[in-house]
This record gives structure tokens, C-alpha cells and sequence, in this order.
């Protein structure tokens, strides 16, 4: 009796993008999935380093290519990396389940450190902690897309957010004396990270800046200036 040996056919996961249009499919096999996301979010890169080959589909799984001329008229060219370009930035993106929780899990550590750093709560002025924009983000229900850009997201996010969680994006003006033994260094290293609004070198070789920045930069900018001049910088708040 001769045995015969069967296969069962090796299913492959494919990063895809997808795009319908005038009821034709275009597809295109993703080698890196977080630059096709860059991508589609606005960001400048080489398509050459997303593609996997240079081929579009009409259907990646059983590798039907796609019809030229639908693609021309569909998608207004017969470049298959113009046409890549095209489908990526207005198709779907499809993700894994864990590609979705990484994605997700790094958008929502970008808006909690983004409404950390640039809202304060409105009565004391100081930043709101982690914890409490958390807890407030779980009582709203946020819904935040692994797949779309963070600055897209934002404005929707923190006007759900509100009427569970006081928050104010105010700016402050303070202003810093900083003494001569530490103001070269001190001033490059605040002017590099926050806007400096004015500012005046002292006959005693101290450096006066008046700063402009978000209420959550506070306890930033203190703990800079403190180390950098030893605790011995005099900062207030200008009205």
C-alpha cells in the first residue's frame, strides 16, 4: 500500500492596505507596518520602504493582480508605487490583534502625556496627574484609534473629557533670574526647550528671561532651572 503524504497549505499573515473605489479592490502587501501608519498619518516617507515588491493587487491572499486599467482610472495613474501611495493614505490599514493593542497602548501614553504637559487643573494651576486623566478617560468612555494620528485625535478626545474632568490649557508667564556662574549653560539649555519672550543680561552677569509656557510645563521648567544652578535661581510669576 503506498501512503501519500497531504500538506495542510501554510496560512500566511499579510500586512495589507486596502482601498474600494469606483467598485473595483486595490490591495498592497505592507513589508512595515508602522511606516505605512507614518504614512497615512501625513508623515514623509519612502514608499520603496513600506511595499513589499512593487506589485498592486486585487486580491494580495490569492495574489490576483490587480487590472491596469481600473487602476488607471481609479487611482489616475499606472505607477504602482503613486497607486501604493494612494491606497495607503485612503484605504484601511489591516492590523493584527497585537499590532491593535501596541498601537493602542502608544496613542493612549501619547494623549495622557500630551493633556499632562499641556492642561492644569483650573484652580490650582498645577498639572493634572496621570492617574486622575486615566480614571477620567475610562468614566468617558474615550475611544482612542490605534490607527490614526494622535493630533487628529486630540480636540475630540479632551472636549469628551471636560465634563468629567476640570482642565484648563492656560499659558503662564514667569520669569527667571538666573545667576552668573551657571547663566551661560542654564540660559542654552531653557531657551533650547521652552519660548523665551524677553530677555536681559545683568551688569552682574546674571541673565533675566521671561518665559511663555503651558501650566504643565511648570514643575518642568522649576526642576531644570534648580539643577542647572544648584537651587540658586530665583523664579516668579509674572501677572
Amino acid at each position: 500500500m503506498v501512503l501519500q503524504q497531504t500538506y495542510d497549505r501554510e496560512k500566511i499573515h499579510l500586512n495589507i492596505a486596502r482601498l474600494k473605489k469606483g467598485g473595483e479592490n486595490f490591495e498592497v502587501i505592507l513589508d512595515d507596518i508602522d511606516k505605512a501608519l507614518e504614512l497615512k498619518s501625513g508623515a514623509n516617507v519612502d514608499i520603496r520602504d513600506i511595499m513589499n515588491g512593487d506589485l498592486i493587487f486585487k486580491n494580495a491572499h490569492s495574489a490576483e493582480k490587480v487590472n491596469e486599467t481600473a487602476m488607471k482610472q481609479w487611482l489616475g495613474t499606472e505607477d504602482h508605487f503613486e497607486a501604493a501611495k494612494t491606497i495607503i493614505k485612503n484605504g484601511e490599514i489591516q492590523l493584527t490583534a497585537d499590532q491593535r493593542k501596541r498601537l493602542l497602548e502608544q496613542k493612549t501614553q501619547k494623549i495622557l502625556n500630551y493633556i499632562q504637559r499641556n492642561a492644569c487643573d483650573p484652580k490650582t494651576k498645577l498639572p493634572i496627574p496621570a492617574q486622575r486623566i486615566e480614571l477620567a478617560m475610562k468614566e468617558a468612555k474615550i475611544h482612542v484609534d490605534p490607527a490614526d494620528k494622535v493630533d487628529f485625535q486630540i480636540e475630540k478626545i479632551v472636549s469628551k473629557l471636560q465634563p468629567v474632568l476640570a482642565m484648563s490649557f492656560e499659558h503662564i508667564k514667569l520669569r527667571a533670574i538666573i545667576p552668573a556662574t551657571h547663566a551661560g549653560r542654564a540660559y542654552s539649555s531653557v531657551k533650547s526647550r521652552f519660548k523665551v519672550i524677553a530677555e536681559k543680561w545683568l551688569t552682574n552677569g546674571s541673565v533675566q528671561v521671561d518665559l511663555d509656557i503651558v501650566a504643565g510645563d511648570r514643575n518642568d521648567l522649576f526642576s531644570l532651572l534648580n539643577k542647572l544652578t544648584n537651587g540658586e535661581v530665583q523664579i516668579e510669576e509674572l501677572k
